[in-house]
């Protein structure tokens, strides 16, 4: 096994229509209004920017992400990352009768060298901050959207 290799898959459920919820998520540049734990995207260029995040542990994470596709019809969006993390990651957009269903999936490698050499005893802690930083993010997003 890989312990620096991750596959991630979170749900949330959202209280906003679905192309309401695709143009606040195709921003990324804005999501650390409403998303404690990225702190700073600098767009590069239409496609391109580099994102800093920050959870509970005590370090960052930076990497470049690069869109690779946007479709508001199919509800996609989807990025591939290089620089702390190598791979990609989607997000997936359905309607509900209550709203909109995102599906967030990314698969990466760390390249991050701390990260790197505390792999094996550092996983669950790993996890269980991914974890948090997709709760807090996703408490983010439903107040952001109650106030559009």
């Amino acid at each position: 096994m890989d312990w620096t290799h991750y596959r991630f898959r979170t749900l949330w459920a959202l209280p906003a229509p679905l192309p309401t919820v695709y143009e606040v998520l195709e921003r990324a540049e804005e999501y650390p209004r409403w998303w404690p734990q990225i702190r700073e995207v600098t767009k590069v260029d239409d496609t391109t920017g580099v994102i800093r995040i920050r959870s509970v542990l005590p370090y960052d994470i930076t990497f470049t992400a690069r869109a690779v596709r946007r479709d508001p019809v199919a509800g996609v969006l989807e990025i591939v990352m290089s620089g702390d993390l190598d791979g990609w990651a989607r997000w997936t957009l359905t309607a509900d009768a209550v709203g909109t269903l995102a599906r967030y999936d990314q698969v990466v490698d760390v390249n991050k060298p701390l990260l790197r050499r505390l792999a094996v005893p550092g996983r669950p802690l790993f996890r269980a901050n991914h974890r948090l930083m997709m709760s807090a993010g996703r408490r983010g997003l439903v107040a952001h959207l109650e106030a559009v």
